[in-house]
């Protein structure tokens, strides 16, 4: 699977077994990413292999994070020592083919967060202010 960060300056391919990924919501994460929760997959270092980039945050004496220096987005997380990695599942090309399989860092929990299916939806396409910007632009809506 291929991946990389907003910009497009930051890619990465990844050999990926199995589906499963998890939500980290430790202190941490929250802060480093500016969300109450982050999707991790964590695979082998060894199956991991950077296109290009990325630049590195020494995000603790045990830890680094992964990112983009030039549009920062969040790409992973790294301890110092050890063979895994987790890598941000938004990052994917299509990171629609995870699920989510547990939580970590469960004593930072915003719990108000983790069920938001009642509360309305409206589609990006549907907010006529940010497609008018879009359109003024570039010429066009992306879609």
């Amino acid at each position: 699977m291929t991946g990389g960060c907003a910009c497009g300056a930051v890619r990465f391919e990844a050999e990926i077994d199995g589906d499963d990924a998890y939500l980290c919501h430790c202190r941490m994460c929250q802060r480093a990413t500016g969300s109450l929760s982050i999707a991790f997959k964590n695979i082998p270092q060894a199956k991991l292999r950077w296109l290009s980039g990325p630049d590195w945050y020494d995000s603790s004496p045990i830890a680094r994070r992964p990112y983009c220096g030039k549009c920062g987005t969040s790409l992973g997380f790294q301890f110092k020592e050890g063979p895994n990695m987790d890598v941000t599942v938004a990052a994917f090309d299509d990171p629609g083919r995870f699920k989510p399989t547990s939580h970590f860092g469960a004593e930072s929990v915003h719990e108000a967060w983790l069920d938001t299916s009642g509360l309305p939806r409206k589609r990006t396409e549907e907010h006529k202010p940010l497609v008018e910007k879009w359109v003024q632009a570039t010429g066009s809506f992306p879609g």
